[in-house]
């Protein structure tokens, strides 16, 4: 392994030969990056999508041609489970080197100096033109004295290292949106990375914590084309947060044919049933978790039988919780349960039929009711806000049926709408 610290003079790819690291794994772990690049251009066509996605040869040669990169990584008001997630993703070989050379100049978890030899590092590095990657929220009640950091509050600590600053990462819920230590009452007064830095561009990382290998393909990105990714409304990168878990979900037939899981140990849940009725937040979840998930794609929630608590969004500990409630009932297309009753009515036959073998959708929005009686948008099945949710007429509650009976039963009229109703 090679390190900030003893990174000799020359290139990336320079270092990576003397280190002993192959082409073969160099080009792996740059077809690692490629993939998950193209991860969220799905739905613009293949041509489209080969065009805006870099190869993993072009993704080799530029970063094989990057000098010293110079990363300050804070870590201020968070568990440091954003840091695991890279440290246990299993990469390759050539992703630990990488990862070592861009996160030892000063990073308070794995750098050996403490103290004031700390600070100097800290101090010397926001010297220069640096990568700044920040972990954790930002306490701005009683003067930030609930995260002090060498005598400095944390919002000090994170401006000094914004100042020279080429590029910043905001990297996990903490330092995106405050994740739970901003959750209502909020009595550190939390806040993310963005709400603190105001004049230049945060990329933001979401998640709780974000998988590692987007983490790294997000600063492999900054290292290789010298900018920030194309970012959502929301300041994350679009190759992977551009399309939602719901549209990728292995168990999405089961939403389709109505098939829920009811309860964590019913024949649902040994089926493999979808998990919308035991508080799945998919539908509402912007995530590449279905595609990339975790430790070279052993696992990830809803794969282990948990239903997805929507950590990549805004504020889900407010807008999420109880975590297994399910999501309000969305009225829309979707189950084929169903589209006798819904599907004709809604949108004629052909329309129905569409949305059924394509998978299509129409609600954009829903509303969801806060504990303090505020209403406020969340995205699900089309995301656009402010667009109107057609009216359907109500179903009756969709149950798992039992392995005996068939998905295709429609509901009786005059009941509550079908839970597997409900659009993105």
């Amino acid at each position: 392994m090679i390190s900030g610290a003893n990174w000799q003079e020359g290139t990336l790819g320079e270092n990576l030969a003397r280190a002993g690291v192959s082409r073969r794994s160099f080009m792996k772990f740059c077809g690692t990056m490629a993939a998950i690049f193209a991860a969220g251009t799905p739905n613009v066509g293949e041509a489209a999508a080969q065009s805006l996605t870099p190869t993993a040869e072009e993704i080799a040669d530029k970063l094989a041609a990057v000098k010293k990169p110079k990363v300050a990584w804070l870590q201020l008001q968070e568990c440091t489970g954003c840091m695991e997630s890279v440290l246990r993703s299993g990469g390759t070989t050539a992703e630990d080197v990488v990862l070592n050379l861009v996160s030892m100049d000063y990073n308070e978890l794995l750098m050996a100096p403490s103290g004031h030899a700390a600070e100097k590092a800290l101090d010397d590095l926001n010297a220069e033109d640096h990568i700044l990657v920040v972990n954790g929220s930002i306490p701005t009640g009683e003067n930030g004295a609930y995260c002090t950091i060498g005598g400095k509050s944390a919002e000090q600590v994170l401006l000094e290292a914004a100042e020279k600053a080429t590029a910043i990462l905001a990297v996990g819920a903490c330092a995106v949106w405050g994740s739970v230590q901003a959750a209502r009452p909020n009595p550190t007064g939390a806040k993310g990375v963005d709400e603190i830095i105001k004049d230049r561009p945060v990329i933001n990382v979401s998640g709780c914590p974000p998988i590692g290998e987007v983490i790294t393909a997000t600063l492999t990105y900054v290292l290789t084309y010298g900018k920030a990714p194309e970012v959502d409304a929301e300041g994350r990168p679009k190759f992977a947060y551009d399309q939602r878990i719901h549209d990728s979900c292995p168990r999405r037939a089961h939403y389709d044919a109505g098939q829920f899981v009811q309860t964590f140990d019913d024949e649902g849940a040994r089926n493999g049933w979808c998990l919308y009725e035991v508080g799945c937040k998919g539908p509402s979840t912007f995530s590449p978790c279905p595609i990339v998930q975790w430790n070279l794609k052993s696992g990830w929630p809803i794969g282990a039988g948990h239903p997805c608590i929507g950590c990549t969004e805004k504020d889900f500990f407010d807008q999420f919780t109880p975590f297994y409630d399910k999501l309000p009932d969305i009225p829309g297309i979707g189950i084929e349960a169903n589209v006798n009753t819904i599907g004709l009515g809604l949108l004629g036959a052909t329309a129905a039929g569409a949305a059924v073998h394509a998978g299509l959708t129409v609600v954009k929005t829903m509303k969801i009711k806060r504990s303090n009686g505020e209403e406020k948008l969340l995205a699900a099945f089309g995301g656009v806000e402010g667009t109107p949710a057609p009216t359907v007429p109500s179903q009756a509650t969709s149950q798992a049926p039992s392995a005996t009976q068939t998905s295709t039963q429609t509901s009786a009229p005059g009941s509550t709408p079908a839970p597997g109703t409900e659009g993105k």
